[in-house]
């Protein structure tokens, strides 16, 4: 470990941990193939602790998650590629440009990574076209310029006054502007193929007002759910990139079980959290290349956990904080997020505490095996031309055979990309029909604020030609889940 994080940590809201913090972290570290001082794992390493020595195989000639990316991000010429797909299909509608506004389509298309507020941005396109024209806030101008960039037009900020630039010394109180007509009089400038143009969304009539001032005769047809589609149905270098987050997440996950069989009762689980999340930081920081912290390098990369114990575990979205110590005969969730270059996803595991006697509640043992088996429900039946709302149906009516719809508080899973929930559903009333490559949360939890317990999976779920596979290698056994401290 670093001298100057081991600074950090001795000193400032870490330090509220106790001094023994350090020590503690360096213990398990030293469990998990080396000491803390060297936690510089490479991608190619294999995971060599004991909280992993149980992996999870596919069966021979199964589909199976693909062998994790080498690359950080999704390379420019990915992008390019599915702008050139994206054209081919608003072809067929006699679309010959595009404008799209949402954040996550600009990024699936451009790999232009930014982060929006109130500022609204922009990426306009013709057919041939050969690189995008944006529409940005001043905020943004080095990001949007040091990447795939063709020209744009730029406003200071929100709200812009007409004229007004303080960086280029032009500091006066003008008018505000409409940013929208201002980015449509912008397209108008740059040129538009043709007279209709795709946009990711449906319009105001405000807005349509303003098309007709600025582009008289130019049409705006909703497109968006075409880019849905093509965001619903992964690539393989999507999917090698999201998987090379889940090698970060496993490792994670067999440090976070480690910690607490090795601090048993000594910790919380928020020190939990904080461990894990400094040490697989450490790990995975040190893998990507961040150019001396340069743009564009370690886009949206990083793991994220949450730890909790208890009474905590028994609500979907607690809005109280997890910051109990750890217990005998208590319910325990390790869950968080892992991404490198935007891609990942969650991965939870629900364990149960033995209580006094070494014993295992019952009444925890089955919602943990309802809930498990509701899992393996799900992947079995993530295939190709199945329907959304079938696989909800039957882990809904199995929840209620095994009699505990009564802790029944959600789907069993959504979709997933690079915004965490996506369309479509695993919900009744959700008939999209799924195809390969789709991906998957899976939480068919149960929660019990009663009995002060809850268990809730998930993984990324892939869907597969006859059943899906899952990201994580992380074990769904008893063996791995029911600890006695």
């Amino acid at each position: 470990m670093k001298a100057t994080r081991r600074h950090m940590l001795t000193s400032g809201a870490l330090a509220a941990l106790g001094g023994g913090f350090l020590a503690r972290l360096d213990k398990v570290a030293g469990q998990q193939g080396g000491s803390s001082s060297s936690l510089t794992d490479t991608l190619k390493q294999q995971v060599s602790d004991a909280s992993l020595s149980k992996l999870i195989k596919p069966e021979a000639g199964a589909e199976g998650p693909p062998q994790p990316a080498y690359y950080d991000r999704l390379p420019l010429e990915w992008n390019k590629r599915t702008v050139t797909r994206f054209k081919k299909k608003l072809a067929e509608q006699d679309l010959h440009a595009f404008l799209v506004r949402d954040r996550l389509n600009i990024i699936y298309l451009t790999g232009y990574w930014h982060t929006t507020t109130e500022r609204p941005q922009s990426v306009f396109m013709n057919k041939d076209d050969t690189d995008p024209w944006y529409f940005y806030p001043s905020l943004d101008r080095d990001l949007v310029r040091t990447w795939w960039f063709g020209g744009g037009r730029e406003y200071f900020d929100f709200h812009h006054g007409r004229g007004a630039f303080p960086h280029e010394s032009r500091v006066q109180q003008g008018e505000k502007v409409d940013l929208f007509e201002f980015m449509l009089q912008g397209v108008k400038e740059h040129g538009i193929q043709g007279t209709k143009i795709g946009i990711d969304s449906e319009l105001y009539p405000s807005e349509l007002e303003k098309i007709a001032k600025v582009l008289p005769g130019v049409e705006f047809v909703d497109v968006s759910d075409v880019l849905m589609g093509m965001r619903q149905v992964k690539t393989a270098e999507e999917l090698a990139l999201w998987r090379r987050a889940y090698v970060y997440f496993d490792r994670a996950h067999a440090f976070a079980r480690d910690y607490i069989l090795t601090h048993g009762t000594d910790v919380t689980d928020y020190e939990v959290k904080l461990a894990t999340e400094l040490w697989i930081n450490d790990q995975l920081y040190s893998d990507i290349d961040l150019a001396d912290g340069a743009c564009h390098h370690g886009v949206f990369t990083g793991v994220h956990l949450g730890v909790r114990v208890g009474p905590v575990t028994a609500y979907p979205h607690p809005n109280q904080p997890s910051f109990n110590r750890i217990e005998k005969g208590a319910a325990l969730q390790v869950a968080g997020l892992a991404r490198v270059g935007g891609y990942g996803h969650e991965n939870y595991r629900p364990f149960i505490i033995a209580g006094a006697g070494g014993q295992f509640d019952p009444h925890m043992q089955h919602l943990w095996e309802v809930s498990k088996t509701c899992c393996d429900m799900q992947l079995e039946m993530s295939a190709a031309g199945v329907t959304c709302s079938s696989i909800a149906y039957r882990i809904h009516k199995y929840q209620v055979e095994q009699n505990v719809q009564r802790y029944v508080y959600h789907r069993p899973a959504h979709g997933a990309g690079v915004e965490g929930h996506q369309s479509p559903y695993i919900a009744l009333g959700d008939y999209t029909m799924l195809e390969r490559n789709m991906c998957f949360s899976e939480e068919p939890g149960l929660y019990d604020p009663e009995h002060k317990c809850g268990f809730n999976w998930s993984d990324t779920i892939v869907v597969g030609s006859k059943s899906g596979y899952r990201m994580s290698r992380v074990p769904y056994t008893k063996d791995w889940c029911w600890i006695t401290l």
